[in-house]
């Protein structure tokens, strides 16, 4: 990317220094700070749990993000660190006693890989519903669930600068290519787009692309701004590095090129919306942090934020009130609160569908209109987006009332309709219609989708 794009770029505050990045992994427990004060069981579950799911922390975030003095309470230290519970007992056991026992490395990935297939590595029809066909060819490293939307997984930006526990997408990160998203052709991407003018949005995802260079990010978004792609009218950038390594946009190296390249795509006339993760108001709680936000806002990015509602982190309304207004204050638009997905380590962080609504509904009441954009609870589910609007009596029956938020057919988009009470359930397929109907609308013609893409 051309280093002339001009931009009165805004200076990082004068206390804020540059910082080397330094990774750990599950190599690397034993040197970690702060988990000497865990005792050697403790550590060993680490080790355990970080055999079967992707384990990887940065120094920020051990050092500056966590408060050692809670731990295992602390909610970024449970967002970041392997627990026991991450893995139903019989499969903690199978792989505590191939660890006791001194089992060879490929004896250790077997086993892994074993009880990975047992884990939904990749839910809601990503691999048999989501890769979109172009020319007759399935198109790898994207995916085109809904209709205005593509996503697109750049292979340079399938890592993270640390790896959420929670993640639905912790197959990217285990090694194995056939559970991976990853493409690196940039003019494949491109030709796909020209092809589909109903396209309207294009989500850059992963992994993390703020991981990469920033030359490298805009050999995908640069041609973005070329004839024939006029449609796209929306880059959207997913990312976590506000949290786990905000120097990226204040003094990385090219901190400067990448803002420069985001500026240069809003002043073309593209918007750009960087959706950030974030889980729990302590992300927001360092100036580094802070400065991050104000200088991407400068570029004229719109930041929206997205996390789901998960067990031992942020299950609580009050967190979830203060982590919008945060955010509010901070100039970032609160977008999604999401249902924890059913794949990974769901079993540890899952919370039932009926108590999700009463913490999102308790936060809600604690914040102004400017805060309640945030819609959800919402499960992205196989079908589509499915939200949570509350909890009622109708006829003596009482039931959940959902809609859709977005649907593989948009015509089921903002339908209502209702599923029998349930306190117990977690996730859209747990759940059965109200009032006698054998099914929910959308399921004859989800069914019919479905041998349609087997039969492709």
């Amino acid at each position: 990317m051309s280093s002339t794009i001009p931009l009165d770029l805004p200076r990082a505050a004068d206390t804020l220094e540059a910082r080397r990045f330094q990774v750990f992994t599950a190599r690397d427990l034993d040197r970690i700070p702060g988990l000497d004060r865990m005792s050697a069981e403790q550590r060993f579950a680490m080790q355990v749990v970080a055999q079967v799911l992707p384990f990887r922390v940065n120094e920020y975030v051990v050092n500056e993000l966590i408060d050692w003095d809670r731990v295992p309470d602390d909610p970024i230290y449970q967002l970041v660190f392997p627990q026991r519970g991450m893995l139903s007992p019989e499969n903690f056991d199978r792989m505590a006693n191939a660890l006791r026992g001194n089992a060879d490395r490929a004896e250790i990935q077997r086993l892994a890989q074993s009880i990975r297939a047992t884990l939904n590595p990749h839910p809601a029809g990503q691999m048999e519903l989501n890769v979109p066909r172009h020319e007759g060819e399935k198109v790898e490293g994207m995916q085109h669930k809904y209709r205005e939307t593509v996503l697109f997984f750049p292979s340079q930006g399938q890592v993270c600068h640390s790896y959420c526990t929670f993640c639905f997408r912790w197959a990217q990160f285990v090694g194995d290519k056939e559970l991976r998203f990853a493409s690196n052709e940039a003019e494949q991407l491109l030709d796909y787009l020209r092809s589909h003018r109903e396209v309207s949005d294009l989500l850059v995802t992963g992994g993390d692309p703020m991981v990469m260079k920033t030359r490298n990010l805009a050999q995908y978004l640069e041609p973005l701004l070329e004839r024939g792609l006029d449609h796209v009218q929306t880059i959207r950038i997913g990312t976590k590095a506000l949290t786990f390594w905000p120097y990226r946009f204040v003094t990385d190296r090219d901190s400067d090129d990448l803002l420069r390249l985001l500026d240069h795509l809003v002043a073309a006339g593209k918007h750009v919306a960087v959706m950030a993760h974030y889980n729990h108001p302590q992300e927001l709680s360092t100036p580094i942090a802070e400065e991050a936000i104000r200088r991407l806002r400068a570029t004229g990015v719109e930041i929206r934020s997205q996390g789901p509602l998960l067990n031992h982190i942020n299950n609580d309304a009050a967190a979830w009130a203060v982590l919008w207004r945060t955010q509010v204050r901070l100039g970032i638009i609160p977008y999604y609160m999401f249902v924890e997905r059913d794949t990974g380590a769901r079993r540890y962080f899952e919370v039932p569908l009926a108590q999700a609504w009463e913490v999102y509904r308790g936060a809600m009441q604690r914040v102004s209109g400017l805060g309640r954009t945030a819609r959800g609870p919402s499960m992205s589910a196989d079908p589509g987006k499915v939200e949570i609007q509350g909890v009622t009596e109708i006829h003596g029956e009482k039931v959940f009332v959902l809609r859709f938020l977005q649907g593989r057919n948009p015509d089921w988009v903002q339908r209502p309709f209702f599923a029998r009470f349930d306190p117990d359930a977690t996730w859209l397929n747990q759940l059965r219609p109200a009032f006698g109907e054998p099914e929910f609308f959308f399921e004859r013609e989800y069914r019919s989708m479905i041998a349609t893409a087997k039969a492709g």
